[in-house]
């Protein structure tokens, strides 16, 4: 583990795995970690990775906001810090990769967020969530953006509300993640899932990924129009092209992008 705490970046195949490194912290998001986390996936975006897993080491995957950058300070220097957590959010987003979050252990507040952030998540049977600020003095508002979208209003408004954490079971019942596996076998459900969310055209997959996030939460008429003009222009793509022609010819296809 670096000296400051840096996230550490592991390459394994087409899999990029970034894991917080600061547990004596709870991997809070601090301004200087939400720097060097933005920096990591941006540079495993840029890659040629098809997968980024999302990890964190200690008792905790993160407990969101280090208050040492909040307490105290003028409201300029906390929404630039927001603005910061904000960018990272919608980074975890806009890569080509399919970003998995390995969640271990408790995610509260901006460390759900990050969850709710990821294309998919997979969780311990330990893991908790919560947007913890419900029940002190400073709201999850951000958090809820994402943690909103993801489950539906009643359940986000309990999340809000209450501030209390939800088992992970809890948070598969309510859409939060997508597996909740035994502790030991967090690794082998990550690989299986982010496998199967990977396989196929890259570039497909990559414009899929965009466009789902361009007309998810658009109303039905004005997503419909998205999705059909970029469904439209993908069928031209190689990987469509493949695709259709092995079906047609009854062969396996094979991927060239």
């Amino acid at each position: 583990m670096d000296g400051n705490g840096a996230p550490r970046t592991e390459r394994d195949g087409d899999t990029v795995r970034i894991t917080m490194t600061r547990p004596a912290r709870r991997n809070a998001l601090s301004r200087e970690h939400l720097t060097q986390l933005l920096a990591a996936v941006t540079a495993a975006g840029q890659s040629d990775a098809t997968g980024i897993v999302l990890a964190g080491e200690g008792p905790v995957f993160s407990a969101g906001h280090d208050f040492a950058d909040v307490a105290g300070r003028p409201v300029t220097e906390v929404r630039s810090l927001l603005a910061l957590c904000t960018e990272l959010m919608q980074t975890l987003q806009a890569v080509p990769q399919v970003v998995l979050a390995r969640v271990h252990a408790l995610a509260t507040a901006a460390g759900c967020q990050l969850v709710a952030s990821c294309d998919l998540a997979v969780a311990a049977e330990s893991a908790g969530f919560a947007a913890p600020g419900g029940k002190g003095g400073w709201f999850c508002h951000t958090p809820m953006v994402a943690i909103a979208r993801n489950v539906g209003r009643k359940r986000a408004m309990e999340l809000a509300l209450t501030g209390d954490v939800i088992d992970a079971r809890t948070a598969l019942d309510w859409g939060l993640v997508n597996r909740v596996v035994p502790d030991a076998d967090l690794d082998a459900a990550v690989a299986e899932l982010l496998g199967r969310a990977t396989r196929g055209s890259r570039a497909s997959k990559a414009w899929g990924k965009a466009t789902m996030y361009a007309q998810l939460d658009r109303p039905e008429r004005d997503a419909y129009g998205v999705a059909v003009e970029v469904m439209a222009s993908a069928s031209q793509l190689p990987g469509a092209r493949e695709g259709m022609g092995a079906f047609l010819e009854k062969r396996p296809p094979v991927w060239t992008d």
